[in-house]
């Protein structure tokens, strides 16, 4: 198995969630998701934001975002359409990074830190929310297996404290004895794996 930077991370959880997106019904967009109050469109919306501020860190600009309540009030136009704008800015930066710039040091939501660090928490949100996204309009999705081991990397140092707080993750779920990779990632970030939508 090939081994993820933060970078590889970042491209790959933007095409894996962009396949979520392509997937979605024009009618799947109200429905309700893994994330307690939140939409569908509230998933695109915040993932959407995160890219932004992705974008931003790989570009070394100082970090400008507005926090949309509920976050699908960020979305424009047709959801698709608006995401696909976002990707491609993200894109855009992602061409003119290299691996030596990963540890240049921007400013970030959480203070200064390095291009590595400030990415990799855009990039894991694009796995983990993807499968909010998919979860919530009847996709069935797993994780590539270089992305769990990105993901269990950025968290092995994490304290609990840093994580376990609204707007990042609820309290650990007990993966089933016989949970695949991308099901102990999920309950681990407060997902019931099993989770299913109500059908609108």
């Amino acid at each position: 198995m090939m081994t993820w930077n933060a970078l590889d991370t970042y491209e790959n959880g933007l095409r894996f969630f962009s396949d979520v997106v392509s997937a979605v019904p024009d009618s799947g967009w109200a429905a309700p998701s893994p994330c307690e109050g939140w939409s569908a469109l509230d998933v695109l919306g915040h993932v959407g934001e995160t890219t932004h501020v992705g974008a931003q860190i790989l570009r070394g600009d100082a970090v400008q975002s507005t926090r949309h309540d509920p976050p699908s009030t960020a979305v424009q136009g047709e959801p698709g359409d608006w995401w696909n704008a976002a990707v491609a800015n993200a894109r855009d930066a992602l061409g003119a990074v290299t691996e030596s710039d990963l540890n240049r040091e921007v400013d970030s939501p959480a203070g200064r830190r390095s291009v590595r660090d400030g990415l990799s928490f855009p990039a894991v949100d694009l796995f983990i929310h993807g499968w909010d996204l998919a979860a919530a309009t009847g996709q069935s999705v797993r994780f590539p297996e270089e992305s769990i081991a990105f993901i269990r990397r950025v968290f092995e140092n994490v304290p609990d404290e840093a994580t376990r707080r609204p707007g990042v993750f609820a309290a650990a779920v007990v993966p089933e004895s016989n949970s695949d990779d991308t099901d102990q990632i999920l309950a681990f970030a407060g997902r019931d794996p099993k989770w299913v939508g109500t059908t609108l």
